[in-house]
């Protein structure tokens, strides 16, 4: 498992109702399945206002990955929300839980050797931090959409602003919530003056880059052939 991996220690009983919790780790590393599918696992976090584009561009991302023979998965919240976090509300609290679930089912299919795709607003930093913690830091790619409120509003393509700004939903982010803006993402993007396709070519460079596209090298490669 990646060194920056987050587990829960083992827990001597105790008090009851206190639960024990001994992780088990599995037959096979992340680095062999990484050598199979020939890429490393990954969590590509897309984070920004309500139409700044992260669904978009993450759709476009993992349509591009699997056309260069990517294994990738893309995660929104509307499609999350309709089955793993139904049972969740939009009170501040059931927000937080709402991306501790998604940090931890990314950070899983970053072990099964996939690049999870998450487009959420997520818009507190504490909550980032902790899906990044979850799936290790090497393996974190955090994208902020920086989008203009303004263009978000204009987008609106559900006309959340337009019912938030008429005061018929509360806690809005970005309107009567705040949003706090990544103090040091990997990759920032203006969807305002980037097209889609430049923005996924953006996400790609990175990955490349950090040899996420790639997998480890063999023990005993010469030096030549690793990658």
């Amino acid at each position: 498992m990646d060194a920056g991996r987050r587990t829960e220690q083992d827990r001597a009983p105790g008090a009851a109702g206190e639960r024990i919790v001994v992780p088990h780790r599995g037959l096979v590393a992340p680095a062999d399945r990484a050598r199979l599918l020939g890429q490393q696992g990954t969590v590509v976090w897309f984070t920004g206002l309500s139409g700044s584009g992260k669904s978009t561009v993450a759709h476009a991302l993992e349509r591009r990955l699997v056309e260069l023979g990517r294994a990738a998965y893309a995660l929104d919240g509307d499609t999350v929300r309709d089955g793993l976090n139904r049972d969740l509300g939009f009170s501040a609290e059931d927000r937080e839980e709402n991306i501790r679930r998604i940090g931890e089912v990314a950070a899983l299919f970053a072990d099964a050797g996939l690049i999870a795709i998450v487009a959420f607003i997520s818009p507190y930093r504490a909550d980032r931090l902790r899906a990044r913690q979850a799936a290790g830091d090497t393996r974190f790619l955090e994208v902020f959409l920086d989008t203009p409120l303004a263009v978000c509003e204009q987008r609106d393509p559900k006309g959340l602003y337009r019912r938030a700004r008429a005061g018929q939903l509360a806690e809005f982010t970005g309107v009567s919530a705040p949003y706090e803006k990544p103090d040091a993402a990997e990759l920032v993007i203006d969807t305002a003056a980037t097209p889609v396709e430049a923005a996924v070519e953006q996400v790609l460079e990175q990955l490349a880059r950090r040899g996420r596209l790639a997998p480890p090298p063999a023990a005993g490669d010469p030096p030549e052939l690793r990658p």
